[in-house]
């Protein structure tokens, strides 16, 4: 993949973004790469876990919205 087809951290699905983080942690731990690769990829798993985590806060906090409809909802159901 060159640097036009790559994906910015926040396009990537969930899916996808926890996939690529799970592969750059394991080729980190190899202690197999140079380190300016290290760095680079460390880069990308960082900008990886933000995007990841701000997916994670917003389902999270649509969640929290549908359950206060729901509860709002069966208020007033008798």
């Amino acid at each position: 993949m060159d640097a036009e087809t790559v994906k910015t951290p926040e396009e990537l699905a969930f899916g996808e973004g926890l996939a690529e983080l799970e592969t750059i942690v394991a080729a980190l731990e190899s202690g197999q790469l140079e380190l300016e690769d290290s760095l680079t990829r460390y880069e990308r798993g960082v900008a990886l876990l933000r995007a990841l985590q701000t997916k994670l806060g917003d389902a999270q906090q649509k969640v929290t919205m549908l359950l206060g409809e729901l509860e709002s909802d069966g208020d007033g159901a008798e």
